[in-house]
C-alpha cells in the first residue's frame, strides 16, 4: 500500500566531475541518523572508486597501470574485477565498448555505472527495512529501489535530445536503473572503439535495465551501433529502451522485440 503521508530527504555530492543526489522516500519520519550515515556511506565509496579508477589522478591505480608502475595484480583488488568485467562487456557488445581501444586499460564506460549499482546495493538497498523507497541519479542514471509492500512507483522523464526542456517519455519504475547516453550535452564525445572515430547517427538512447552497470554499457553500445544498426536489441537483455535518432526517428522496444518506430513530434508517454 501507498503510505498515507511522504516524507522525502535528498543528499547531494559531486563525484567523479558531475552532480550525485540520493533520494528517499520514507513514511513519516525517516531515522535521519542512520539514512545520513547510509547516505554518507555510499558517497565516500564512490569517491573511494573515483580516486583509483580516474584518469585524471595522476596517483590513481589506473594512471599508474598505464605509466607502467603498478601491475593490475598489485593494485586494488577492484580493478582486476573490473578488467574482468571489461573484457566480457566487450564480447557481449561484439566490440561496441573496450577498455582497450585508446590502446591501454581505460575503463572510464564502465566504472561509473558499475560504481554507482554496487554502492548504492551495498548502502541505500537496506534502508528499504523502513523506507518505501530509495534511489541515487549519478549525472542522470538513476538506480532505483522500492519496498516490496508499498506501490509506489518512480516516474522518470526522458528528455528529448532535439528539443531543450521537452521529454519524449515518462517510465514508471520501481526496482532497476536507467541510463542515457547521446549527444545532446557533449556533442559527439563518443568514440566507436572498432574505428577510433566518434559515433555519429543516434541522438540519445535510453536503456531501462536491472543494473545500472548493464543499462549504462548498453546505451553508450546502441550510440556506438548507430542509427541504422538494431540488430543487438535482440541480445542485449534490457527491459525496454528508447534511441532517437539525430533525424528525429524513435526506436522503442520491450525485452528484445521492437514494438515502435515513429517520428519526434512532441511529449509522449511510454
Amino acid at each position: 500500500m501507498r503510505p498515507a503521508r511522504e516524507a522525502k530527504t535528498v543528499w547531494v555530492e559531486e563525484i567523479m566531475g558531475i552532480p550525485m543526489s540520493i533520494h528517499l522516500i520514507s513514511a513519516g519520519d525517516p531515522d535521519p541518523e542512520r539514512a545520513d550515515s547510509a547516505a554518507r556511506a555510499c558517497f565516500d565509496e564512490l569517491h573511494e572508486i573515483d580516486h583509483i579508477f580516474s584518469t585524471y589522478r595522476q596517483d590513481s591505480d589506473i594512471s599508474r597501470i598505464r605509466r607502467g608502475e603498478l601491475m593490475i595484480t598489485d593494485a586494488d583488488p577492484r580493478v582486476a574485477r573490473v578488467w574482468t568485467a571489461c573484457e566480457r562487456a566487450e564480447r557481449e557488445t561484439g566490440g561496441m565498448f573496450s577498455a582497450h581501444w585508446r590502446g591501454w586499460f581505460d575503463p572510464t564506460g564502465w566504472v561509473k555505472g558499475w560504481a554507482v549499482e554496487e554502492a548504492s546495493r551495498r548502502h541505500l538497498a537496506p534502508l528499504l527495512d523502513s523506507a518505501v523507497a530509495v534511489g541515487i541519479n549519478a549525472g542522470g542514471d538513476l538506480q532505483l529501489f522500492t519496498a516490496a509492500q508499498t506501490d509506489w512507483r518512480w516516474q522518470v522523464g526522458i528528455a528529448d535530445p532535439r528539443r531543450r526542456g521537452g521529454m519524449i517519455a515518462t517510465l514508471e519504475v520501481t526496482d532497476g536503473a536507467i541510463a542515457t547516453s547521446g549527444t545532446a550535452e557533449r556533442g559527439h564525445h563518443i568514440i566507436d572503439p572498432r574505428t577510433g572515430v566518434p559515433a555519429a547517427g543516434v541522438a540519445s538512447a535510453t536503456i531501462v535495465s536491472d543494473s545500472l552497470a548493464h543499462a549504462d554499457l548498453w546505451a553508450t553500445a546502441a550510440v556506438v551501433a548507430g542509427s541504422a544498426d538494431h540488430a543487438w536489441i535482440g541480445s542485449a537483455k534490457t527491459r525496454t529502451g528508447i534511441v532517437v535518432d539525430d533525424d528525429g526517428a524513435v526506436t522503442r522496444w520491450l525485452g528484445s522485440t521492437k514494438i515502435d518506430v515513429q517520428q519526434v513530434s512532441g511529449p509522449q508517454a511510454a
